[in-house]
């Protein structure tokens, strides 16, 4: 049984079972793998006490459980921002290109501004265990490497969803995983949590994954409060506001490709 996402060496990574997600036992779910994107970005930059603010995945094609590489690089320096693009690949060539907006932190005087009243949502305690997975054919893979609490609504129940979600296993072994790839392994699941149509007879792949951040996370749970809008001209979009358990830390969408199975 693997004890993490990935195993690192050097540039290349192997992916464990953990990854797979639940349409295809050969293919990842996409939250690890732009996890370790997102790790790339984080030790890319050359701005030290920055965050990325935000990120955006293309995923080019099915991501397979094999070995990969992951490479970054600044394209646009600065003292205040800098842009990361950073590229994970296979031996076929790439496979998600993301791009990634790192902003300085540092302290502002807000207290004459007019806030929004965001107050912390109830906590993972509150929420209750999933009932019940897609069902995959596979014993292990993101469904087992993720613990998923949902607040409103279920996998299986069609509609928008509220699910706080944290990892069971490190991103890579032997590694702490980062506040980014705690958000980033849990957004890609929007869609999946808050579908609005029977996955039996429909698909709603999502090509991308932006992902926007006021601040980076604190703690282990991350809550996605998700709703899906397909469109009868087969477009949608998967919508999340990001939480912790002090409140609002951002939001991430996903570009639905909407068809019906063959």
């Amino acid at each position: 049984m693997a004890d993490a996402f990935f195993v690192c060496d050097g540039e290349r990574y192997a992916a464990s079972e953990l990854t797979r997600g639940p349409w295809d036992p050969n293919a990842q779910h996409a939250g690890p793998p732009t996890a370790l994107l997102g790790r790339a970005v984080e030790r890319a930059g050359s701005i030290s006490e920055a965050q990325v603010a935000r990120i955006t995945f293309e995923i080019l094609r099915p991501i397979p459980i094999a070995t990969l590489t992951a490479t970054a690089e600044v394209v646009r320096a600065g003292r205040t921002v800098e842009l990361i693009e950073a590229v994970l690949s296979d031996e076929q060539g790439e496979l998600v290109r993301a791009r990634a907006w790192r902003v300085r932190s540092a302290e502002v005087d807000l207290s004459g501004g007019v806030l929004p009243d965001d107050p912390p949502p109830a906590g993972p305690g509150s929420a209750r265990p999933a009932e019940a997975f897609f069902p995959t054919g596979h014993d292990t893979g993101y469904h087992t490497a993720m613990e998923v609490r949902f607040s409103a609504g279920e996998f299986l129940r069609l509609g928008p969803a509220t699910a706080w979600m944290r990892m069971r296993y490190p991103l890579v072994a032997g590694e702490e995983p980062s506040p980014l790839a705690r958000v980033l392994v849990a957004a890609d699941s929007g869609n999946g949590i808050s579908g609005t149509l029977d996955y039996r007879r429909y698909l709603f792949v999502n090509t991308d994954l932006t992902v926007n951040l006021i601040r980076p996370p604190v703690g282990q749970w991350v809550r996605l409060e998700a709703v899906t809008h397909p469109q009868p001209h087969g477009v949608g979009l998967a919508d999340a506001a990001l939480h912790d358990e002090r409140g609002r830390i951002g939001r991430s969408t996903q570009t639905l490709v909407v068809s019906e199975r063959a």
